[in-house]
């Protein structure tokens, strides 16, 4: 599966093009394309996302076919969360038209339209519950895996404090080394953030990530309420701070940096499974 698109059919029931075009219709500003013009092309600098309003758009890698995106879906959307390079070129298949958003007005965007970013996490969610579930098949059947990823500092310094003063009554939490924290097939509750030490994840007792100071887990289940899918344990004695799901949500229609870190970070994860 391409990480370009979050439209195809694993997608569909969190996806709604009505959302989409009016957050890009409101927010960007329109391009026409003529057939065999180039959108995009591979290992460019990506900043910029698209909404297809019209026409069809082929995505190749490697000048082999890897995709068509059609009218009502979104592309380019990777690059821009993750700051790396096109992992594809889009090439018009017919004259098109494209409503272009730049990454620098990205943030004001979503603070305007924060159902954009929900839309936006859900999918990410599926996608990454995809991936890691065919690592796990790849696995059984005896494919080595990179190193393991460690990851950190979804939340910079300042937003972390903004975090801490947001939840006056509800400390960090102290947890010992090797402790559990969440299990996998567990309902989700809280998402967390680590504060400092570090957090083991694994998925069939198989590690997959390390979360260090700064960063998150338990995510997944807050926004589309499914079951946990991975085991959290502390790697050193650290310190958590906990989100319920009112909270949650609360802080990604009142603080667009928190949903954009949030985006940003499961992006940058769900590159890092694809890759392993």
């Amino acid at each position: 599966m391409s990480d370009l698109d979050f439209t195809r059919p694993a997608q569909s029931d969190v996806y709604n093009a009505n959302v989409a075009r009016l957050f890009f219709h409101n927010n960007g500003k329109p391009r026409a394309i003529a057939a065999g013009g180039a959108l995009f092309a591979e290992n460019a600098a990506g900043r910029t996302m698209y909404f297809l309003a019209s026409g069809e758009i082929a995505l190749t890698r490697n000048g082999k076919p890897l995709d068509v995106i059609k009218a009502g879906e979104v592309l380019g959307e990777m690059s821009v969360l993750t700051g790396e390079p096109r992992s594809a070129t889009a090439t018009a298949r017919s004259a098109c038209e494209v409503i272009e958003l730049e990454g620098g007005a990205f943030l004001g965007a979503i603070q305007k339209t924060p159902d954009f970013a929900l839309m936006l996490l859900a999918i990410l969610i599926k996608r990454l519950r995809l991936a890691l579930a065919m690592q796990m098949l790849g696995r059984n059947q005896n494919l080595v895996p990179e190193t393991v990823p460690v990851s950190g500092e979804v939340f910079d310094s300042d937003l972390l404090a903004e975090l801490t003063s947001n939840f006056p009554g509800r400390p960090p939490v102290y947890q010992p080394k090797n402790g559990v924290i969440m299990r996998e097939g567990e309902a989700g509750i809280f998402m967390y953030v680590v504060m400092d030490g570090a957090v083991r994840i694994t998925v069939k007792d198989k590690v997959v990530e390390v979360v260090r100071a700064g960063g998150v887990f338990g995510e997944m289940a807050l926004v589309d309420q499914s079951k946990r899918a991975a085991t959290a344990a502390a790697a050193t004695d650290c310190n958590l701070l906990s989100i319920n799901r009112n909270d949650f949500l609360a802080l990604i229609k009142s603080n667009p940096a928190f949903g954009v870190s949030l985006l940003r970070a499961l992006a940058n994860r769900l590159r890092n499974t694809g890759r392993r």
